[in-house]
């Protein structure tokens, strides 16, 4: 299993990571600035070297100069003859030494100053470039994260979404900003100083030839090997990260059963694994770069040996000797830039892999073409022989459910768990698509318009209630953020959520802390509840809203909705059957099946299942009813 788990992970390929250096092209204007200067720098650093020669060239020939015309005259001619020099040359080189020496070195001196200009320009640009490339991915992948649908996210651990979008995101980027303009660096220089060694000296230029295509063959070989055990460590890293995210979301949970050492000890575990995969890439690269070194030197002797036979031939000055052994560091230079190319590379090709499987990650719920918006609905809503089976299921969920909602209609979910109900009202907004039969609303297959426009006619009150960090005002106007307060402060009454509101010093500004840690579960779910009706959506889901508050408030909340969902279609999902009583349809499910429906008294008198049902919680709506008459009389006291 485990096996057949690793085989399905996408392997790290070069065209991913084509792909992700193609988001350059959203910003030309500063890329060809960076690459421009990148260039220029390069050209002005490869002037350097025969400068260089020209200075050591004027200070040798002028003290020759200097030793020549010393001797006497009777011997000059000689000497100049034996040297291949007119005397005419002599004295020019004598006389112009000095002049030559302050011209190279001032040439030096610009072009150093050019180079640093340029060299500016590059890295201010460079690093630009590759922020702004980060931020269209990061923006890229949160908006897919958005948009997938529920069964993506059923199958992906929030913790492995989080890395690719912060540290699979940051990879690519230090490619961008660092390795890639490393490399067109590299190339620059490297081609350039070829092509200069072998205009120059064609003899010694082969000298190196030979080293050339056994470092090329080394570096493309580490490449290939370390691009899949990048892979591996960005997989770890995100194994880590989903351990460190569940724990941090579920602490309190952790603590009030005392499995500190055991998420302690799981913790350790994918650490060890994600530092083991670390050091075995170290290892390889611990062994590139002595490799790197012993090539480069290898070279540099075999010019020195050359060179030196070349000097002693006199078919090689000084200043030329020193101008080939420069620009030899000009090819080697590249060379030794390149293990850390490969490793940037190799991380960055293994990140944008995981990346762009996100990004092209087929959603199984999305607009069809042509999609049309949704008009304002009356609230009608037909279920057509409706089956679901979740992706990778084998028994379907639901199967041929039929119902027909009227407008204002209350339709009143019952059953046991895993019987159903909570793909019903998953199913009516397009968290997942049925996968036969069809769901209309107003006589409009939701499938036929667009899912936002669909969305914002139905409010949504889920059983998991989920708040966001901020204030209680910015919760509640979270569907409409061009709510007024006066709007916030109604929808917040009809939740009976007001006058805890106002208990607070901070009123509506209060900040609920993540997730909304500084309320109670009662409070939490009414801050959801006046969420959703300040939408005034045509229909409601209700899924056990009211399973976290205590009679007392769970009273308040009742008489609150009654009024509520007067004129608008509702499905509610409830485990207390005092809370659906006057429901103008229940259906019962089990197993996926509408085995009864009907108002209270039909399923009284037809149905064994629902009388069970409404039996074994008789005593507790009881104690129910018997709460809210006593909050009634203390609201009239």
């Amino acid at each position: 299993m485990m096996m057949r788990r690793r085989s399905d992970q996408p392997k790290p390929s070069m065209k991913a990571l084509r792909r992700a250096l193609s988001y350059n092209n959203h910003y030309p204007r500063i890329m060809w600035i960076a690459y421009g200067a990148l260039v220029l720098a390069s050209i002005a650093q490869l002037a350097v070297p025969t400068l260089v020669r020209n200075v050591i060239d004027a200070v040798t020939n002028g003290v020759l100069a200097q030793k020549i015309l010393a001797v006497p005259t009777t011997f000059q001619a000689a000497i100049e003859t034996r040297l291949g020099l007119s005397h005419q040359q002599i004295l020019d080189n004598n006389g112009n030494a000095e002049r030559n020496i302050i011209i190279a070195g001032l040439a030096i001196v610009g072009f150093a100053l050019i180079r640093g200009i340029f060299a500016f320009l590059q890295a201010y640009n460079g690093e630009k470039l590759s922020q702004s490339v980060s931020y269209d991915m990061r923006n890229d992948l949160y908006a897919k994260i958005q948009r997938l649908s529920f069964s993506y996210h059923d199958k992906h651990q929030t913790g492995q979404l989080m890395i690719r979008a912060t540290d699979d995101v940051e990879k690519v980027r230090l490619f961008i900003g660092q390795g890639l303009l490393m490399t067109v660096s590299a190339l620059v220089l490297f081609l350039g100083t070829i092509l200069i060694l072998f205009l120059n000296n064609f003899g010694l230029a082969l000298a190196i030839l030979p080293i050339l295509p056994l470092a090329f063959a080394l570096f493309l070989g580490f490449g290939m090997f370390t691009r899949p055990l990048f892979m591996i460590l960005q997989q770890k890293l995100s194994a880590l990260n989903t351990i460190l995210q569940e724990n941090l979301a579920g602490i309190k949970v952790v603590k009030a059963f005392a499995r500190e050492p055991e998420e302690r000890a799981k913790f350790n575990v994918a650490a060890e694994e994600q530092m083991q995969q670390q050091i075995r890439v170290a290892r390889i690269f611990s062994f590139l770069f002595p490799m790197v070194f012993f090539i480069a030197n290898f070279g540099q002797a075999l010019v020195l040996f050359v060179g030196g036979w070349m000097i002693i031939d006199n078919t090689l000055s000084l200043g030329q000797y020193q101008q080939f052994s420069l620009y030899l560091s000009f090819v080697f230079f590249p060379l030794a830039q390149l293990g850390m190319i490969i490793t940037q590379m190799s991380q960055a090709a293994a990140s944008a892999t995981r990346i762009f499987e996100i990004l092209d990650a087929q959603n199984d719920v999305t607009d069809k073409p042509g999609a049309s918006v949704l008009p304002t609905i009356q609230g009608e809503v037909e279920f057509r022989d409706v089956t679901f089976k979740y992706p990778g299921g084998d028994k379907p969920v639901l199967s041929r459910v039929s119902l027909v909602a009227k407008p204002g209609q209350t339709f009143a979910l019952l059953g046991a768990t895993g019987s159903g109900k909570t793909t019903i009202i998953n199913l009516l907004p397009r968290f997942y698509d049925p996968t036969e039969g069809q769901i209309l609303i107003d006589g409009i297959n939701i499938r036929d318009v667009t899912i936002e426009s669909m969305r914002r006619q139905i409010g949504i009150v889920l059983q998991e209630t989920n708040l966001f960090t901020g204030t209680i005002h910015d919760n509640i106007a979270f569907g409409r953020s061009d709510a007024t307060m006066e709007e916030v402060i109604e929808a917040a009454k009809a939740a009976a959520a007001h006058d805890f509101i106002m208990e607070f010093p901070d009123g509506y500004d209060t900040i609920v802390g993540e997730r909304g840690s500084t309320l109670s579960g009662g409070q939490k779910q009414r801050i959801a509840i006046a969420r959703a009706l300040l939408l005034d959506p045509h229909i409601l889901i209700l899924d056990d809203s009211t399973s976290s508050v205590d009679l007392a408030t769970e009273y308040h909340i009742q008489k609150a909705l009654d009024r509520l969902m007067q004129g608008r279609t509702s499905f509610v999902i409830a485990q207390r059957i005092s809370t659906v009583l006057n429901a103008d349809q229940i259906l019962v499910l089990d197993k996926g099946v509408v085995v009864a429906r009907g108002t209270h008294e039909e399923l009284m008198e037809n149905s064994e299942i629902y009388a069970q049902i409404y039996q074994s919680q008789l005593v507790d709506d009881a104690h129910s009813e018997d709460a809210g008459e006593l909050v009634e009389q203390e609201a009239r006291l």
